[in-house]
């Protein structure tokens, strides 16, 4: 069996496949993802039930609230999605038209940096407004996306504002990506050299795309804890006040306040939702670049 002809992907589907697996997937865990960012920025010593906090979206804001921000993230996970998908597909493009029959696992950590990268730094102010549309109603007066932008643009440091958090974001996921792009496409390899690409089926694309998600979602999640905090840090209305210095002086703040359970607070229904989303997000791409002529 010649494996290079079948990971070999044109870019152009890479950048397509990417763009709607991601809308499809984040669309389908959006009350997760809510739940999960409002238990990251709580600094109390609590643990509220994830089904009980999406069962309040409904109660007091129908289902709207269960999609709250919804939106706005979509816009940034088409292109947040397509760029990852495209920057990888086309270093993994590179490393096969240079006589390799398959990637080594440093070039998949070489492609997962390039793509983690790319994507944080091009779509990263809309992650930002998504995450403070996500949590506004539940503290504060609604504002308009357009309200919401002109404020941080003037009250919060001009267009340095919408990056921040950035830091912290780019250390949690740049190695998540480093590590779903790694454990998948190892997984996907090794199967299929034993099997056969035929029988390579959808099974088999779920289950390794929600293993490969969860893995890597459980080793950096501090980080990603970390860029919620970073995200709401001199948000008008916001309840928690943050005094962080840098990184390294949060996670130590985290831990002395709020215990080892504080940098994993929220794991849970983030979990509830990267299983799943990793899981269709693997498969449609799979099953777009596959049937794309």
């Amino acid at each position: 069996m010649n494996n290079k002809d079948t990971v070999q992907i044109a870019i152009w589907k890479s950048l397509l496949a990417g763009g709607i697996a991601g809308v499809m997937s984040r669309t389908m865990t959006s009350p997760m993802e809510r739940a999960k960012i409002l238990l990251q920025i709580d600094t109390n010593k609590n643990n509220s039930s994830t089904f009980k906090m999406m069962l309040d979206f409904y109660k007091k804001e129908g289902i709207k609230g269960l999609f709250r921000g919804n939106g706005m993230n979509c816009l940034r996970v088409f292109p947040y999605m397509s760029i990852q998908y495209f920057a990888f597909q086309g270093y993994k493009n590179y490393k096969l038209n240079n006589g390799h029959q398959e990637i080594e696992n440093l070039d998949r950590v070489i492609g997962g940096f390039i793509s983690g990268s790319s994507c944080v730094i091009a779509t990263y102010p809309m992650d930002l407004l998504k995450s403070r549309l996500t949590i506004q109603s539940m503290q504060q007066e609604e504002t308009t996306i357009k309200e919401m932008t002109r404020s941080i643009y003037h009250k919060e440091g001009g267009l340095l504002g919408f990056y921040r958090g950035m830091w912290p974001t780019l250390c949690g996921v740049v190695p998540f990506v480093i590590l779903n792009f790694n454990f998948y496409e190892s997984m996907k390899f090794h199967y299929t050299q034993v099997y056969g690409m035929e029988s390579f089926t959808s099974i088999h694309k779920l289950t390794f795309g929600a293993l490969a998600g969860s893995f890597a979602q459980v080793i950096i999640y501090p980080f990603d804890l970390l860029r919620r905090r970073f995200q709401i840090i001199n948000m008008p209305g916001q309840k928690a006040r943050y005094d962080y210095n840098g990184i390294i002086d949060a996670l130590k703040k985290i831990y002395l306040r709020e215990g080892i359970n504080g940098m994993y607070k929220g794991l849970v229904p983030n979990l509830m939702k990267v299983i799943p989303a990793t899981a269709i997000q693997w498969w449609v791409y799979e099953v777009i670049t596959s049937s794309l002529k």
